[in-house]
């Protein structure tokens, strides 16, 4: 019985190693200050569906109308703040930068904002406005802009930094599995003055807020910051997307919700030096976010935030990495000092069908590796399984044929043997260990010496 043990324990842990390969785990991580960060719409999040902009006429107390846009935007817990203005979104040529800032509740599929000077009841595809006496005002529906740039082709003479390709372009960058650009790249070649486009995608993070939601950056020469950062819904900053960071905020928000695609035009213009290493002049940037511009041809007088010191040195642009999962794509650059054309570049109705065709065809490709790789994954784990299944059952039948080896095998009886007498060899090993001369018979014992007589006595008495 004790062999069949030992058996089944070395059989089993042979089918355990071959086992091994299969086993794998997928770990999630999270930051605890930050919550989630999603990279694509979460299905079990009910608030993500209610966020975005919506736009539409509302009737005044007097009667007349007038264009409403409303941006609101998900902070957990099912919890919104959302920002309203008359005259459309902003961008829109008749957009009042005035906000109305609200706050909101969701309850079940919608959302009640208050705070401005009605209630909004917010649902997936429009909102109703209602004032204090229940009087609907207007109604509200969704809208979904794009960028007038995205998806703008690299013009005659550009560096193409990344199309979804390869990192070639870059000393530091890794790619994602749908042919994404990660945060923290460091882009290979240097410029002074140039041109850059850049299209980015915020992750949704609706537990983080300020710094923490959404930031990246484009650190132009690695000195001077164009910040990256969701600030959806709120009202323009220092440190929101568009400004230079904590330098100069941008004169308009115009970010768009996470998980949407909007672009980023730079043009920059590098300082200029003097041969004793005095600045002779300041770096400009001017930028567009989504097609419209937010920086117009700033000078800067100094770094920006933790960029490099100023000096007469190039360096490297890089796509800052803060910890969220911040996507780029279609990146390119003009080298003013070799070419020139238009900036930037707006797409025309054919480019934007042909980048959608294109995108499609890769997401289809995509698809089939992803499909073949599953079914290439099922296969090699029905292989295992049988592999297992084999070894399983050998196992069984050596230890069934273990069992009955044991059972046909004779029952031998133990022989008892008697044992043996140890007086005698004790006698004879004390027998030769006596000397022959050591013992004498009493008959030749020498006489004794008879005591001295006392005086006075004779020897017959």
């Amino acid at each position: 019985m004790l062999f069949t043990k030992r058996l089944k324990f070395i059989c089993f842990f042979q089918i355990a190693l071959i086992a091994i390969p299969m086993l794998g785990s997928t770990i999630v991580a999270q930051n605890k200050e930050k919550g989630p960060a999603y990279t694509s719409p979460p299905a079990k999040d009910m608030s993500f569906p209610l966020m975005g902009e919506f736009m539409g006429s509302v009737t005044s107390d007097d009667g007349k109308k007038q264009i409403v846009g409303l941006q609101i935007r998900s902070i957990g817990n099912d919890q919104f703040d959302a920002v309203a203005y008359y005259g459309g979104l902003p961008g829109q040529p008749k957009f009042n930068p005035e906000p109305i800032q609200m706050i909101g509740k969701r309850s079940g599929e919608f959302v009640v904002l208050s705070g401005g000077p009605w209630a909004i009841f917010v649902e997936n595809n429009q909102c109703r406005l209602v004032d204090l006496q229940g009087k609907s005002r207007g109604q509200l529906k969704r809208v979904k802009r794009r960028s007038p740039t995205m998806h703008s082709p690299a013009p005659e003479g550009a560096v193409i930094l990344f199309d979804g390709t390869g990192t070639d372009q870059f000393t530091t960058a890794e790619k994602t599995s749908d042919d994404l650009l990660m945060e923290g790249a460091d882009v290979k070649p240097m410029f002074q003055d140039f041109n850059l486009h850049v299209e980015f995608r915020l992750p949704y993070m609706p537990y983080a807020d300020g710094q923490q939601r959404g930031n990246s950056g484009l650190y132009l020469q690695s000195r001077y910051e164009c910040q990256v950062l969701d600030s959806f819904a709120l009202i323009p900053k220092i440190d929101g997307l568009g400004a230079l960071y904590r330098f100069r905020p941008p004169a308009i928000n115009m970010c768009f919700p996470p998980l949407v695609w909007q672009t980023y035009d730079v043009q920059f213009t590098a300082p200029r030096w003097n041969a004793d290493g005095s600045k002779a002049r300041n770096a400009t940037i001017t930028s567009w976010i989504n097609g419209v511009k937010v920086q117009d041809n700033v000078s800067l007088p100094n770094k920006t935030g933790a960029g490099k010191i100023e000096e007469p040195l190039l360096l490297p642009t890089r796509f800052q990495d803060h910890g969220d999962p911040v996507r780029f794509r279609n990146i390119w650059v003009v080298d003013r000092g070799l070419t020139s054309s238009d900036f930037p570049q707006k797409t025309t109705k054919e480019q934007i069908q042909s980048a959608i065709k294109l995108e499609q065809l890769k997401r289809k490709e995509r698809a089939k590796a992803a499909r073949k790789q599953a079914a290439d994954k099922k296969r090699a784990a029905a292989k295992q399984k049988a592999k297992i299944d084999s070894a399983k059952a050998k196992v069984e039948q050596t230890v069934k044929t273990s069992s009955e080896l044991e059972k046909k095998q004779p029952v031998q009886k133990p022989v008892s043997k008697k044992p043996e007498s140890k007086k005698p060899t004790a006698e004879k090993k004390a027998d030769k260990k006596v000397p022959a001369k050591a013992t004498l018979k009493p008959s030749l014992k020498a006489p004794q010496k008879q005591p001295a007589k006392k005086t006075g006595e004779t020897p017959d008495s």
